[in-house]
């Protein structure tokens, strides 16, 4: 399969303000081919970047700007083939079944038992998965940034990001390790980055979208992380900015892939 996926961002930024993106396709081994392009504009100059490698093939890339200065990014990847399927150290095992910021498990464990009690493996992972996606409507623009899980299942609603959340805390609520995965979702409507839970089970990571909104076996992973916390596309380490704009694109060169939501897939 070979996707082809873009974003652009145009921002401007304070004075003294370092930046932190993660954008670009997780760098994977497996992959067929990949190619990328990068430009990042700063009144006609290129501003210069440092690429920090961060978990599971993603990168970060890093800037500086010392005056108010308005910043124009463009990137463009070409990817074919899969990734290698990735596995678990008993490190990220421990790490990924821990509360988190935004996946507050510890709070959830009452009702991950109370309707999922009984289940286990891959029969847990879908049946957390249908649940999420039968009790939330997604609604845009219907949640905060400093929602969490919890707050996403009273309100029963939210984006892709609280679908996610609220999947994550219930399955670690279970002792199965979950992460959110940020990802180019060709057949997205309408198109923006994608996020995702991804679960290790049976020794190998599967996604969950309770959002149901594209097929998965398209899906490219940017990056993954605890939750959203780990995963923000882009952020500021020091200073501020203001986002003007954001487009993106990831489509299928061919034909987009049937989903079926009960068959494991991992993300590649």
């Amino acid at each position: 399969m070979e996707r082809s996926v873009s974003a652009r961002l145009a921002f401007r930024t304070a004075a003294n303000t370092k930046v932190a993106m993660a954008i670009a396709a997780a760098r994977n081994n497996g992959y067929s081919s990949f190619e990328e392009s990068l430009s990042v504009l700063a009144g006609g100059e290129e501003v210069p970047l440092t690429e920090i490698s961060d978990h599971h093939g993603g990168r970060f890339h890093y800037m500086e700007f010392a005056e108010p200065t308005d910043v124009t990014v463009e990137y463009s990847a070409t990817v074919a083939g899969r990734a290698e399927p990735e596995g678990a150290t008993l490190a990220e095992q421990i790490r990924y079944v821990r509360p988190s910021r935004y996946a507050e498990s510890d709070r959830l464990l009452p009702t991950a038992y109370a309707e999922f009690g009984g289940l286990h493996g891959e029969e847990l992972v879908q049946a957390v998965r249908n649940w999420v996606y039968g009790e939330l409507r997604y609604i845009s623009g219907s949640s905060r940034g400093t929602d969490g899980a919890v707050e996403t299942l009273l309100h029963r609603r939210g984006v892709c990001r609280d679908f996610a959340h609220l999947a994550i805390a219930l399955l670690r609520s279970k002792d199965v390790p979950a992460r959110l995965a940020a990802v180019y979702a060709p057949g997205l409507a309408p198109m923006d980055f994608h996020a995702v839970a991804e679960a290790y089970v049976n020794g190998a990571w599967r996604i969950i979208d309770p959002t149901g909104l594209a097929p998965r076996e398209s899906m490219l992973r940017i990056t993954a992380g605890r939750d959203s916390s780990d995963t923000a596309f882009l952020s500021t380490v020091g200073g501020s900015l203001t986002l003007n704009q954001l487009r993106v694109t990831a489509v299928v060169n061919g034909t987009l892939p049937a989903e079926d939501p009960a068959a494991p897939v991992a993300l590649g």
